[in-house]
């Protein structure tokens, strides 16, 4: 029983939610929200992604040795693919603040105790998943083209990458491979986990309605794919701290893009666990000390 319920949620079948057809109009109202949202909750966003800057600088630094260099690119393209997981806390914040309910950071953490925490995680693992098999199939396609010896130096491995028939081969093939990957994880989780906060589906129905919202508006989701990817690269710069916005930004109006696209009302809703009144949580720093009491 506990394991139909990871699959299919409450309704014991797996039939999911209805899909709305959306436009480019709508792609850009989901940011406008998704940055209201940034806006009212700086501090919290900000809090929750500072972690991000910090590993893509740690990732940066751990392939400045030259024989992890070849997989820094993949690896830092690989990152959008777990991306709609490691935003799971943002989707709670604008879940609540939707819903009129007093927000604080710590209910970022209420993900852990959601009803549907088992899909979650079966998901999660789903996209980690592809994720390492990205990785050994990026590493397979660079020993293809150039063995398994370590590049002598960053430049010469820049050298080689872009002014060799191997490395435009490298390129060329890794960059089609990767797309591959891209679009399986984005048929995944473009809205699956938004889905599994607010009703209790199911990995399985939620996989499936977040690729038949894809399927069903191919235009609008490829533009909404193109966005996310430029945003990203954009965030990068300067040493990856501009994440800090962009990541928060993102992960909220991904919250409103599966409002817009998903009808769930007829599936289970995840109720709200309210936080103790008087309680402040380390999450909350430092809102928390400028929080005015009540009179």
């Amino acid at each position: 029983m506990a394991f139909s319920h990871i699959l299919v949620g409450a309704s014991e079948h797996a039939t999911g939610p209805a899909v709305r057809s959306i436009a480019p109009a709508d792609l850009a109202d989901a940011l406008k929200k998704g940055w209201d949202d940034f806006s009212a909750m700086p501090s919290h966003a900000v809090f929750l992604c500072v972690i991000y800057p910090a590993i893509g600088i740690l990732v940066a630094a751990l392939t400045l040795g030259y024989a992890f260099v070849p997989l820094l690119f993949p690896a830092a393209a690989g990152f959008a693919l777990i991306g709609p997981f490691a935003a799971l806390g943002l989707y709670e914040l604008s879940r609540r603040r939707e819903a009129g309910v007093e927000v604080s950071a710590s209910d970022a953490l209420e993900v852990v105790r959601s009803p549907s925490i088992g899909a979650i995680i079966a998901l999660g693992l789903v996209l980690t998943a592809i994720f390492v098999v990205w990785m050994a199939t990026a590493h397979a396609i660079y020993t293809t083209y150039f063995g398994y010896g370590s590049p002598e130096s960053i430049s010469q491995f820049l050298h080689d990458l872009f002014f060799t028939r191997a490395g435009w081969g490298l390129i060329l093939v890794g960059n089609g491979v990767g797309l591959l990957f891209a679009v399986a994880a984005y048929l995944v989780g473009v809205v699956s986990f938004p889905l599994l906060l607010d009703r209790e589906v199911g990995a399985v129905v939620a996989m499936l309605t977040s690729a038949r919202v894809v399927v069903h508006n191919p235009l609008t989701m490829a533009l909404w794919g193109l966005i996310v990817a430029a945003l990203l690269v954009i965030g990068t710069i300067p040493l990856f701290l501009g994440l800090a916005v962009v990541l928060p930004v993102l992960g909220h109006a991904t919250w409103h893009l599966y409002r817009k696209a998903v009808v769930a009302d007829q599936s289970p809703r995840a109720e709200f666990r309210p936080q103790p009144a008087g309680r402040h949580h380390v999450a909350d720093f430092p809102v928390s000390l400028f929080k005015r009491t009540e009179d």
